[in-house]
């Protein structure tokens, strides 16, 4: 069974009672969709329309692709199909992390795309600089904050792994912070070191990104139709383009750009590539003044701590400037079947312990509330960042399996898309990251199984001072892998 973490001690130690009044009366829904600045959703579509490209999904990923292909040729008629609201899904319930890996780190593009590593890591800390430049561009006030993070060790034999990763910067890469150090950064008794990066995260307001990719679009002259799932994919009858259908109308486009992500893909050959995993998240009441300044993160970096079932947390400033914090993550739960169902967007057993966590992480803080509790898919692939794919002779691109690092990789996913789409070879397009797809999760009950076992490998190396058993050594030497 190995040793219990630090978190198996605090679900173990914390009084019930005192979770129950933390999540007395949270809302349950995103706390960054809860505002009245989310715009008002359009009509859905009815009747039939053309479009020289038609993207499905108005998340970052679909919104990005619509703006660059609009910047690239303003004469092209966009026209955007969304099935919720504007930003609804992923994009709009994430922690707001933007980082610049397109890899889900370093050590993870090593592992699948050794060859073209660094030449990826440049590439994603060019796509973060000029999605930054592209907010300033287009006036996006997304709470940009360029605060950099921080990966805490939690448990004694992470500290270690911290420092070797730091020594290896050669003055140039992360600093270590050891104990005394975090706890003057961020006052927390949980954190025993810390690895702290600057420029490779920023941390943004989610919803407010998208609604701005949203206005930027419509005043660069793309159509955005919201309420309008895509039930079905298909060749025109009569010419060159793709037909998308919907409940109450269908457009035809030349070309086809797919944003779905977490939701089951219509293109059938896809299908077993992602699995949908639920990820969930709270967000405090604001803080008052000593219970801010019991804490001191006056830094706001985003942090992560090293454990293969990690949290993210971050500080948030709300709009009347009051401090909370966000935790969310450590739980990852995939449901038989690749169901995706609104139910699942709460799980009171998720959100339990998340509060007993965060009581550990600060318990300073005993008596705050959570204000908003809520959770959304995750579009995990095997590797850990996006695949792409075309089909209908080139005419419809894909991209999905970012695995909740997507706010900043979508930027990179939808010029990846466009040059699919361009026909004509480019960089992007010869990266073997492009090229190759991971390798698909298994069907049911086989999925469903593997995930089961991978978990319970993952807790059992956390349990046993981060060693990997056999079973996660196989995962590791196939290429196949699981994390929150």
């Amino acid at each position: 069974m190995g040793m219990p973490t630090a978190f198996d001690r605090a679900e173990a130690r914390i009084p019930a009672a005192a979770v129950d009044a933390a999540l007395a009366g949270a809302a349950t829904r995103p706390y960054w969709l809860d505002s009245p600045a989310r715009p008002a959703a359009s009509a859905p579509l009815s009747g039939r329309h053309t479009a020289d490209l038609a993207v499905l999904g108005a998340g970052y990923t679909g919104l990005w692709t619509a703006l660059l292909a609009k910047r690239a040729d303003p004469a092209r008629r966009v026209v955007v199909l969304e099935g919720g609201r504007i930003g609804w899904a992923a994009s709009g319930r994430n922690g707001g992390f933007c980082e610049d890996s397109l890899t889900h780190g370093d050590a993870n593009g090593q592992r699948h795309l050794p060859r073209e590593n660094g030449r990826l890591i440049e590439l994603g800390r060019e796509n973060l600089a000029a999605l930054l430049a592209d907010l300033d561009r287009h006036g996006i006030d997304a709470d940009v904050a360029r605060s950099g993070s921080i990966t805490a060790a939690t448990e004694e034999h992470q500290v270690a792994w911290l420092r070797e990763e730091a020594d290896g910067g050669a003055g140039s890469g992360p600093l270590f912070l050891d104990r005394a150090a975090m706890l003057e950064r961020i006052g927390s008794p949980l954190l025993l070191a810390g690895l702290r990066e600057e420029g490779r995260t920023v941390l943004v307001h989610p919803a407010k990104l998208a609604w701005g990719l949203a206005r930027s679009c419509a005043e660069a002259g793309v159509e955005i139709i919201e309420q309008s799932p895509v039930r079905s994919l298909e060749r025109g009858g009569r010419g060159p383009g793709v037909v998308l259908r919907t409940d109450a109308g269908r457009v035809a486009a030349d070309q086809v750009a797919l944003a779905g992500n977490a939701f089951p893909p219509l293109l059938r050959r896809l299908r077993l590539h992602t699995v949908p995993v639920y990820d969930y998240v709270l967000m405090t009441e604001p803080l008052d003044a000593a219970q801010w300044s019991s804490i001191g993160w006056d830094g706001g970096e985003g942090l992560a701590d090293a454990g293969n079932r990690f949290h993210y947390l971050r500080p948030v400033r709300d709009a009347d400037g009051g401090r909370r914090i966000l935790i969310g993550g450590y739980d990852a739960i995939y449901r038989y079947g690749r169901s995706l169902d609104p139910a699942h967007l709460q799980h009171p057993a998720s959100f339990r312990r998340l509060a007993a966590h965060f009581l550990a992480f600060f318990p300073q803080l005993e008596g705050v509330r959570f204000s908003h509790q809520w959770g959304g898919a995750i579009d995990t692939c095997s590797r850990f960042f996006p695949f792409f794919e075309t089909a209908h002779g080139g005419r419809t691109a894909y991209a999905a399996g970012f695995t909740g690092l997507g706010v900043g990789a979508s930027r990179f996913a939808a010029r990846v898309m466009l040059d699919l789409l361009g026909g004509a070879p480019t960089e992007l397009t010869g990266l073997e990251l492009v090229r190759r797809k991971p390798l698909p999760f298994p069907p049911e009950p086989g999925a469903w199984l593997g995930v089961q076992a991978m978990t319970a490998a993952l807790v059992a190396s956390d349990r046993n001072g981060g060693r990997r058993g056999p079973f996660l050594q196989a995962m590791d030497a196939i290429g196949m892998g699981f994390d929150s």
